[in-house]
């Protein structure tokens, strides 16, 4: 049973042992969390799940926190003095990793590489045992998994709690945006101002469908650590009827600090969010596979083929002409939820024409890429696929013949070389293109011997 849920920062700031006296520059956010705390003690729970974005934390991998107990203090932030000790739930830690594989969801206890506690964690802690004590711990990070994978974790956690008869209590521990001033420690940028003022909406009116749909492109603008935290919680609450209570927001020191607390009302049909998410989102992709011209829709034919059946599609010959009678490089890429699944490409024709080009190539983006695992059959659906068609390669004398909108480059040097397409998210200068494909390849972009190649794409969607 989830008796409580709250939204809370992690500034060590926040503990007088480490602010030595500046804390009170964020007292709305001290009286906050006091409340809050409270609110969890007042609903004495058996077990307080911790959310935290600095537990250890796997790119396809959820971790829990393993062994019957943990320490930690706030050495880090010269406040050694402030010490924690605290004894995990056990069966409840063995009873969710269970539950996680059988719903063929990342995670558990097996690559716990982190015994002692974490300030997301331990931030918290200061505040609620000052409070109450009488709990047992569950620690959870967070993972670079899509933000549904998440939310279904945070399923796993409610069911987890009903079947063991175990009272919750739920700390969605995060900051919000870490740009939001010039002086501030990260700068500014006009995404964290963004970011902070949609999340305390979202999480302020309880409309958690919402937090499916932020870009992750946003999100790394906005150089948030908590939203990740926000879905699982809101996974938690699914189905729920919630009665949200907004207690402080300050971004005084540049980074975004908000409290919410969520009192549970009961069963709520028209609250599972994820499922509404998936219905739209299905639907969204298929109508745009049905309307993808024939390069892209023949990459995806053969990615269907291999996935489902481990065989080469034929080359169909009702393509187009050009198709058929054209050799080129071609790169096939693969995106999921807005992050890449897959990328394999030739720089050079090395087929007999360009759908034999595609073919092959897409089968490569699913099944071989080493960056990834292969692509499973339930990933079909959700899909993302575009074809490159690249132009001959050309040498260029420097930098300043390229433009990471218009072209692609290709950096060689000794024996190594690293490619980057053109007109890429997040890749808005030559001098980032040029450092992503020297690192592709292993190179020093500052090489006196580096090459530099250009060329141009077609890109079909």
């Amino acid at each position: 049973m989830i008796v409580k849920a709250i939204m809370v920062p992690h500034p060590p700031i926040a503990l007088h042992e480490v602010g030595k006296g500046r804390e009170q520059e964020i007292q709305a956010t001290l009286d906050a969390y006091q409340k809050a705390c409270k609110e969890i003690a007042d609903a004495r729970p058996e077990t307080v799940i911790v959310l935290s974005p600095h537990a250890i934390m796997y790119r396809d991998y959820f971790q829990i926190s393993s062994g019957h107990e943990a320490f930690g203090n706030m050495g880090r932030f010269d406040a050694r003095q402030v010490r924690f000790h605290e004894y995990y739930d056990t069966e409840f830690t063995e009873v969710l990793s269970q539950l996680l594989e059988e719903e063929g969801i990342s995670g558990g206890t097996d690559y716990d590489r982190q015994p002692q506690l974490d300030h997301g964690t331990m931030v918290p802690l200061y505040f609620l045992e000052k409070q109450y004590t009488d709990f047992q711990l569950v620690r959870i990070g967070l993972s670079g998994l899509p933000l549904m994978d998440h939310y279904r974790l945070g399923q796993m956690i409610t069911k987890t709690a009903e079947q063991l008869g175990r009272r919750i209590a739920v700390i969605a521990s995060g900051d919000l945006a870490h740009c939001q001033k010039e002086d501030g420690p990260y700068g500014l940028d006009p995404a964290g101002p963004e970011y902070d003022e949609k999340i305390m909406h979202t999480m302020g009116s309880g409309a958690f469908g919402e937090l499916l749909s932020y870009a992750p492109e946003f999100l790394e603008k906005a150089q948030e650590c908590g939203h990740r935290a926000f879905v699982i919680l809101a996974g938690i609450l699914d189905g729920r009827a919630v009665m949200p209570h907004v207690l402080s927001h300050e971004a005084t020191f540049g980074v975004g600090y908000g409290i919410v607390t969520y009192d549970i009302l009961g069963q709520d049909e028209n609250r599972h969010f994820l499922q509404t998410y998936e219905k739209e989102q299905l639907a969204s992709l298929r109508k745009e596979a049905d309307n993808s011209d024939a390069y892209v829709q023949l990459a995806r034919k053969a990615v269907e083929r291999w996935v489902n059946t481990r065989t080469v599609l034929p080359v169909p010959r009702d393509l187009p002409e050009e198709m058929l009678a054209k050799e080129a490089g071609v790169f096939v890429s693969l995106h999921m939820h807005g992050q890449l699944r897959g990328c394999i490409g030739t720089i050079y024709p090395v087929q007999e024409c360009i759908a034999e080009e595609i073919i092959r190539n897409a089968i490569s983006a699913c099944a071989r890429d080493p960056r990834f695992s292969p692509v499973m059959t339930k990933e079909l659906p959700w899909l993302r696929i575009n074809v490159d068609v690249l132009s001959d390669p050309e040498r260029i004398p420097d930098a300043s013949y390229l433009d990471p909108k218009r072209y692609g480059v290709i950096c060689s040097c000794r024996g190594h070389r690293g490619l980057l397409l053109p007109d890429l998210e997040g890749v808005d200068t030559v001098e980032e293109q040029i450092d992503i494909a020297c690192r592709k390849g292993g190179i020093d972009p500052l090489d006196e011997d580096l090459e530099l190649q250009r060329f141009e794409v077609i890109r079909h969607v």
